[in-house]
């Protein structure tokens, strides 16, 4: 299976890039190619769909966007292209909370799911996704300033806000750091 491509955009559709690596090209259905350039290097996971008449490859920006879309397929009647709309169409963070507060009117109006799906999503992952933006506001309510302002510097820096969380610990551990302490240790923790 191909988990992970790097390389760079030879084109691009509305739905679809063409990574080129090592003189050969891989066609991905990527939900936010209105983010991509021509001939920028760019790292995307991947997840291969083999099926009866077709092989497909489908492309992330993070590992957290990837796991959505194979929880979303592992519900019945929601294939890879509904699941892929439904990246393209939202946020992760708002698929992730609609499905935690049931919200079924949000989840129907996305392409391809009507309510009979949309109430079949909330039934089999409700509870199996935890919101990234809920959960860490409710994390970091008690942080102290230097500790919200280390956070503050690694989404600057390009962390992914799962890295993030994975490391909130540190911080309540340490109550009374300063961010330079923080930064030292939460980088070292990442990079573990």
């Amino acid at each position: 299976m191909i988990a992970l491509i790097k390389g760079n955009v030879v084109s691009y559709t509305s739905d679809k890039v063409v990574i080129e690596t090592n003189g050969v090209g891989f066609e991905v259905f990527y939900p936010h190619t209105n983010e991509l350039h021509l001939h920028e290097d760019i790292s995307i996971y991947t997840y291969m769909h083999v099926s009866e008449n077709d092989i497909n490859l489908y492309g992330f920006s993070s590992l957290e966007e990837k796991e959505l879309f194979l929880r979303l397929i592992s519900v019945k009647g929601i294939g890879p292209k509904i699941a892929m709309n439904a990246l393209t169409s939202h946020t992760y963070n708002e698929i992730v909370i609609a499905i935690e507060q049931s919200n079924v009117d949000f989840l129907k109006k996305m392409p391809g799911i009507g309510n009979k799906s949309a109430s079949q999503i909330v039934l089999d992952l409700k509870g199996r996704l935890v919101p990234t933006e809920v959960n860490v506001k409710k994390k970091d309510d008690n942080l102290s300033q230097p500790a919200r302002d280390t956070l503050e510097a690694l989404k600057n820096l390009g962390y992914k806000q799962g890295d993030l969380n994975s490391i909130l610990y540190i911080f309540n551990e340490n109550p009374n750091l300063s961010t330079e302490e923080y930064l030292r240790l939460a980088l070292r923790a990442i990079r573990k």
